[in-house]
């Protein structure tokens, strides 16, 4: 089969290594690098799979002609790769990892890029496609209007399914599918208006594919699945296989790309989309895209860190608590409609030390999922002194996040997490400390909607104060 991918390409590169040692330089890991992955992201993520499932893929984009562009020309091996004049550094995303726990990522050119040119030959890959793949990842590729007016045409013969991006463009009107995940269908929900804390899955969907003039919209909800919504048939459930996942990245485009293909092979709607959700649920379960790294050898799937379940689908909430938390409240609901059990905790977690991670193991073990919220640095300076936090509210929030136990953090700036408890409303609240339950200040709080306070002990000679005072002795 002929596939044509249409969508912005970027350089993904990953450090792993161990660390064993602070810095003496300031309170931070030494990491000694033990090897370097890299691997072609995005649209070119997408051709690099399809490519080697054994289709014919040709892949319309922009490459630069930098050092990054070499190492995406050598991960783009068996694609057909039909590029215009570069205007633009290639993006190129670094991940550092020590053991199985992401540390941080750099991000280098990033920036908004113009609109890449095109050229006759972009415009007959995507005129002779049997099927074709939009991975718009909001670099510009689907902004110019030779290839927009081609992808118009290419609607009307065949399948077209486009994954979309906030910073990217709307899609041509007409094609197959749509295949935003419940986040960005959720965001969008609410720049049309929609009350974010009774938009759900479906209602957003609706919207989107009434906005986007698709025939279908498929919102893609990580490890629950997919949620087919198409014109006058009711809304679908896709449920995905339960798998072990060693690396979430790539789902979506292994996803979007496989819809494409048994689409083009003449499978309705419905088979298209359940067949899509498991290829992508079997991707995962082999290492996902970190499987296909070049460079270097890339460890065993078993060494990559395990995912917390729903972090794909909630990513991270920097939001002011005025605002609901729609990922958020989502989340509670849906564990809630399971018949799940809704745990919370808070803090400010400033120096993540064994205590912490006890507690937070302890909370989640009580139920179904585990909301955190979290004190942004303005109101840590408040309690705790003008001299904390020592580590900033986004790197508090990743390292909580990589943790297994932790489903999601939610950051308010109040000096108590009273607003996002009222979002959330957890059946359980969850609190480290030698008081009981009914002395929490929550206490009242949470009855209201039926919910209960748990304490559980402080670990003696294990602090953040403890860990401050010792760092600056050392310093």
């Amino acid at each position: 089969m002929r596939i044509t991918v249409v969508g912005d390409v970027l350089l993904d590169v990953d450090i792993n290594g161990s660390a064993t040692r602070l810095s003496p330089d300031a309170p931070v890991p030494v990491v000694n690098v033990a090897d370097v992955r890299r691997r072609a992201g995005g649209a070119g993520l997408v051709a690099t799979v399809l490519a080697q499932d054994g289709h014919d893929v040709a892949l319309v984009t922009a490459v630069s002609d930098d050092d990054g562009a070499s190492h995406l020309r050598r991960a783009l091996a068996g694609v057909s790769v039909l590029t215009g004049a570069p205007l633009a550094p290639t993006p190129t995303k670094t991940r550092v990892r020590i053991g199985t726990h992401p540390m941080v990522r750099f991000d280098e050119g990033c920036a908004p890029a113009p609109v890449p040119s095109s050229t006759r030959e972009m415009l007959t890959a995507i005129a002779m496609a049997d099927a074709i793949v939009v991975a718009d990842y909001g670099r510009g590729i689907t902004a110019n209007t030779d290839i927009r007016a081609a992808l118009s045409e290419a609607v009307l013969r065949l399948p077209v399914v486009w994954d979309p991006h906030p910073a990217g463009s709307e899609p041509v009107e007409g094609v197959a599918v749509v295949t935003p995940n419940l986040v960005e269908a959720l965001a969008s929900a609410k720049g049309g208006g929609l009350e974010p804390s009774r938009a759900g899955a479906e209602e957003a969907g609706r919207y989107l594919r009434e906005k986007w003039g698709s025939a279908a919209v498929l919102v893609t909800m990580g490890e629950d699945g997919a949620l087919l919504l198409s014109a006058g048939d009711p809304a679908q459930g896709i449920p995905a296989p339960k798998t072990t996942v060693s690396d979430p990245c790539g789902a979506g485009d292994r996803l979007a790309g496989s819809l494409a293909v048994h689409l083009g092979l003449g499978l309705d709607l419905a088979q298209a989309a359940t067949k899509a959700v498991e290829d992508a649920s079997a991707f995962l379960a082999a290492g996902g895209a970190a499987a296909l790294a070049v460079g270097s050898e890339a460890p065993p799937a078993d060494n990559a860190p395990e995912p917390s379940p729903v972090v794909e689908l909630m990513g991270l909430e920097l939001v002011d608590t005025e605002d609901l938390h729609p990922a958020s409240v989502q989340l509670a609901q849906a564990v809630r409609a399971k018949g799940g059990t809704v745990v919370a905790t808070g803090g400010c977690f400033d120096l993540l030390h064994a205590g912490h991670a006890r507690t937070l193991a302890a909370a989640r073990s009580m139920g179904d999922c585990l909301i955190v919220c979290l004190n942004s640095d303005e109101s840590v300076s408040r309690l705790k002194g003008a001299h904390r936090p020592i580590v900033s509210v986004e790197d508090r929030a990743e390292l909580l996040l990589a943790l297994e136990c932790v489903d999601a953090v939610v950051i308010f700036a109040e000096d108590t997490p009273e607003a996002c408890l009222t979002q959330i409303q957890p059946d359980i609240w969850v609190k480290g400390g030698d008081y009981t339950p009914d002395e929490l200040p929550e206490a009242r709080l949470v009855a209201g909607w039926g919910g209960r306070c748990v304490t559980v002990p402080f670990h003696p000679a294990r602090s953040t104060s403890g860990l401050a005072a010792a760092l600056a002795k050392v310093s």
